[in-house]
């Protein structure tokens, strides 16, 4: 039977764990790698409802992007996501940051999914010479409006924010989750448009006035598109392994 370990091993061929960036805590997070894998699941977020589904289709194993232990535990209590995951013996891999900069990873597939051509680095990240954000050509021209549009039916979102760079917009710059910050860095560039999924008020500022169409499409959208693509290799890597995506995962933010 495939281990743990030999799963976490794989991932970390392709998204390094050792890559992610200082603040982060991915990893095999919960459970040991000698233990067996039949079937797993993976999900954005590792929540009490995703444990739950996990248990009842008996997977052993969760593979997730958000560590689902991120900072010192105080407490544990028996709702938790930690003490769920204990409870029912299933092991919890998490890669977060090592898997936005990979190759394949989240900004890549999120790139993928914005039909963008030419994709490029547009910031490495200092401490490891890894793309922290991309950027590329888009196939046609939009206007900033259009453009938004066209984000929200490529990520499936309920709704999203964009400023209006009022320009016409042919290359556009991207950091799925918070990566509002690299706004700047995009319009240095020469990017008219910039995707993400978290953005301040003093940023969308600054973007309106750097003439830049920011469009803010939501953490769980941005960064959602790599969990098919993560579970095809994962299944193609691991064929005696059921992998299944879940289905209780969801963005918590609703839109009237």
């Amino acid at each position: 039977m495939v281990s743990v370990g030999e799963i976490y091993d794989y991932i970390d061929s392709f998204a390094p764990f050792r890559s992610a960036m200082s603040f982060d805590n991915p990893g095999l997070l919960v459970g040991n790698g000698e233990a067996g894998v039949s079937s797993a699941v993976l999900s954005l977020d590792i929540t009490p409802a995703v444990v739950q589904e996990a248990h009842e289709l008996g997977a052993e194993l969760i593979v997730s992007h958000h560590p689902v232990i991120f900072h010192p535990l105080k407490s544990l209590s028996a709702d938790s996501a930690p003490y769920l995951l204990a409870q029912y013996g299933i092991a919890a891999i998490c890669a977060h940051t090592n898997l936005d900069m990979a190759a394949g990873g989240v900004n890549t597939c999120l790139a993928e999914r914005l039909r963008l051509r030419n994709v490029r680095t547009l910031r490495e990240y200092e401490d490891s010479g890894l793309p922290e954000a991309l950027e590329g050509e888009t196939g046609c021209e939009y206007t900033p409006e259009a453009f938004a549009r066209f984000v929200k039916e490529a990520l499936g979102c309920d709704g999203l924010r964009f400023t209006d760079g009022k320009r016409t917009i042919t290359r556009v710059g991207l950091c799925s989750g918070g990566g509002a910050d690299l706004v700047y860095d995009a319009a240095q560039a020469g990017c008219q448009a910039f995707v993400t999924g978290e953005s301040k008020h003093n940023i969308l500022l600054d973007a309106e006035n750097m003439g830049v169409t920011l469009v803010d499409a939501g953490h769980f959208y941005t960064e959602n598109p790599v969990i098919l693509p993560l579970a095809v290799k994962l299944k193609i890597q691991f064929p005696d392994v059921a992998f299944f995506e879940s289905k209780r995962m969801h963005s918590p933010a609703k839109y009237l």
